[in-house]
């Protein structure tokens, strides 16, 4: 996404994007590295981390949700298809930055037309 700024209509698409498809792909099939400890020796930090898990697995492993709550993930999670997830988002993406390159060319500056400065009018 980076940091351009999405700010008419046409770019709408990114709060679609975010309410759907790049939060199951994220929360269900990308690990995560969580950090378990850190130690300092001498000038340095050593780093132990668990290993990698996805949120879902995560929730699923930690034991402090619901029998129904666990079956309707695994319903959710079962329904998916990461590849559709992730043609999906490119997909979006792709509308994303058409949108926003036609609106940066209907805003350029012509470099040629002369700028005529506004002057004030003293009485």
């Amino acid at each position: 996404m980076g940091y351009l700024r999405y700010d008419t209509l046409g770019e709408v698409v990114i709060n679609d994007l975010y309410r759907n498809e790049l939060r199951l792909y994220k929360n269900f099939f990308q690990p995560v590295m969580k950090l378990v400890s850190k130690e300092r020796i001498g000038g340095s930090l050593k780093r132990k981390y668990d290993t990698p898990k996805t949120p879902y697995q995560r929730l699923m492993d930690s034991g402090q949700i619901s029998e129904q709550t666990r079956k309707q993930l695994k319903t959710v999670y079962l329904s998916l298809n990461p590849a559709q997830l992730k043609r999906s988002i490119d997909a979006k993406l792709d509308e994303l930055y058409r949108t926003y390159e036609e609106k940066r060319k209907s805003q350029q500056v012509n470099p040629m037309r002369k700028v005529v400065p506004l002057r004030l009018h003293l009485l």
